[in-house]
């Protein structure tokens, strides 16, 4: 059963052992006829059950949630460490050193100019050294374009279409149709 299908079945229960309930309320108040006591007893018994298994449904629901979340909590773990790595051997790559390291980090996080020196203890002229050293070992000219580089990189897995659809390109990047160019005769 899938997930919606489960929690909607889980409401329709509880709606009907809740309809019960009210209407038993409303019979009392409004002076309606009472049904007899043998069908008044089988619906008792049918919105205890009925409760029952929508406890049941309801904590089947929450161990769904709570394992999907952890799972997705593994998976961003999993997704932060590997751009962790990913960041840490571009900068081997690129020769940074240890303070470039730094600086570089706390400008991919977003962090001003000033707000690194702060951090680092340094001058806003040496992080605004170090950060232009950054820039021309990456060969890139700022921080927009160093923040692309790891976007990029992160963007490299294969691309797949979900099952049911078609990968197509937008119509702007289809090439357009041939044209015959040959005169006519």
């Amino acid at each position: 059963m899938s997930a919606d299908r489960f929690i909607v079945a889980v409401l329709v229960v509880q709606v009907v052992c809740a309809a019960f309930f009210v209407w038993t309320i409303l019979e009392s108040l409004l002076g309606l006829p009472p049904i007899g006591w043998q069908a008044y007893e089988l619906i008792q018994i049918g919105a205890a059950l009925g409760l029952v298994l929508g406890i049941v449904m309801g904590g089947i629901a929450l161990r769904r949630a709570r394992r999907r979340t952890a799972r997705v909590e593994a998976q961003l773990r999993a997704a932060s460490g590997a751009f962790m790595d990913l960041m840490q051997e571009r900068f081997a790559q690129w020769g940074l050193t240890a303070a470039e390291r730094d600086v570089a980090q706390f400008s991919i996080k977003g962090l001003s100019t000033a707000d690194i020196a702060a951090m680092r203890d340094t001058s806003e002229g040496t992080v605004k050294a170090q950060t232009n050293a950054i820039y021309r070992k990456a060969g890139v000219s700022g921080r927009p374009q160093l923040l692309s580089l790891f976007i990029e990189d992160l963007m490299d897995g294969p691309v797949t279409p979900r099952p049911g659809r078609i990968a197509e390109a937008p119509p702007a990047a289809r090439s357009p149709a041939p044209v015959d160019a040959s005169p006519p005769g």
